[in-house]
């Protein structure tokens, strides 16, 4: 197909796609699948390898959430049953996070609900991040907070942080449709913030809210002109309880044929699969490897995860491995010059997410037992669950 050897040849070079590739993917057949996955795949080996890096959540603080978001589960108002509680204390937010570094992450993302962070709760996660520092040595710390106001990136940076999330979500023109109480442009001037702070930009989208091909182009387009080092792609996991708990739109194909366009149009970055993944791609997980190289490993914010093990299994079993905690993950030009994920000058990114750290507040999850028979139509409702283990809780945490 001369489309998929044009985007290879591109994604070789890091040559920005046209608007009209990036769409042409999104159209492909069922019957081009496989061949968008395997051009798709070369350039991902081409810049990262077999690798595959794991990253672990932890929530410092669930539910209470002044904003609106549609397709979260911590939103104001929201009726879904999640676990709620204030701010973890470090010891025992470096606990949780230990688990996850046990089972094999290399990153730990600090997640709050809310709108953004006072002074006093930026001290408070410079706390936890020295705690987790401590206990582990060469972590990667990524926090993701709300709306930054001027010298907290600044605070966070200094403080020990490596990274910092903040989700564009969706195309700009349609933001407004999904939350209300803050702007796109808000996003934005956060995580260029954070950028600017010398903190490593991670910014992503949530793919299933009803979005047109066009925005979920639009939004990838943004991205990389925006520039972050890594973009977490969520699927929209529909909670009950949500205003987008009906938006059943996802199937594991049009999730591979997502990746792939992503990994075509931002082909040096660290592209992760975020939440949703379990219950949207499935048993098409291990396919998904060869488009992106990064993972949550365990559960989400607000739901159940795969179980860690079985991760670590799936990533031998397709034939990749796990990203060393010695190993860096970016390609050499983007650790040297900070510079991205094409030919552009320009860097920073942007978003806000009262989820977190790449993985929306309806992350991918296991859950009940599925039905016996459950046809390719039907959605899969069975795979939602929330999450009543690890922080915030007395239970173990799956990692």
């Amino acid at each position: 197909m001369d489309l998929l050897n044009t985007l290879v040849d591109k994604g070789l070079r890091r040559e920005l796609p046209t608007r009209e590739e990036a769409l042409a993917v999104l159209a492909t057949s069922d019957d081009e699948l496989l061949d968008v996955v395997a051009a798709a795949g070369k350039v991902r080996r081409h810049w990262f390898g077999r690798r595959v890096k794991l990253n672990y959540l932890v929530n410092l603080k669930s539910g209470l959430c002044p904003e609106d978001c549609s397709y979260c589960s911590q939103r104001l108002g929201s009726s879904t049953g999640i676990l709620k509680y204030t701010w973890l204390k470090p010891e025992q937010a470096s606990q949780a996070a230990a688990a996850g570094l046990a089972g094999g992450a290399k990153r730990v993302c600090l997640v709050a609900s809310g709108r953004g962070p006072t002074d006093r709760d930026v001290d408070r996660v410079a706390g936890t991040i020295k705690a987790i520092k401590d206990q582990n040595e060469g972590v990667e710390v990524c926090a993701c907070l709300g709306l930054l106001s001027d010298g907290q990136a600044e605070r966070l940076r200094e403080a020990g942080a490596d990274a910092y999330n903040h989700n564009l979500n969706t195309s700009e023109s349609t933001y407004g449709d999904i939350t209300t109480t803050h702007t796109y442009a808000d996003r934005v001037d956060t995580v260029t913030k954070a950028h600017a702070a010398g903190l490593s930009a991670c910014s992503g989208l949530i793919a299933g809210m009803g979005e047109s091909d066009e925005d979920l182009v639009d939004v990838v387009y943004s991205l990389r002109e925006l520039d972050p080092d890594s973009v977490p792609v969520n699927f929209l996991i529909p909670v009950e309880g949500t205003p987008l708990a009906k938006e059943w739109n996802l199937t594991p194909q049009r999730c591979l044929r997502i990746l792939a366009m992503v990994r075509f149009v931002c082909p040096d970055v660290e592209v992760r699969i975020a939440g949703g993944r379990e219950v949207h791609l499935r048993t098409m997980q291990p396919l998904a490897l060869n488009l992106a190289n990064s993972i949550f490993l365990g559960d989400y914010l607000t739901t159940e995860g795969q179980a860690g093990q079985a991760d670590l299994e799936m990533i031998a079993d397709a034939g990749f491995e796990v990203e060393g905690a010695g190993e860096v993950t970016l390609p050499e030009h983007r650790v040297t010059s900070g510079g991205g994920c094409g030919s552009h000058e320009s860097a920073g990114c942007g978003s806000h997410e009262s989820a977190g750290c790449g993985s929306h507040e309806g992350g991918g999850v296991c859950g009940t037992a599925a039905p016996a028979t459950p046809t390719v139509s039907e959605p899969r409702t069975d795979l939602v669950a929330v999450r009543r283990r690890g922080a915030g809780t007395d239970l173990a945490p799956n990692a």
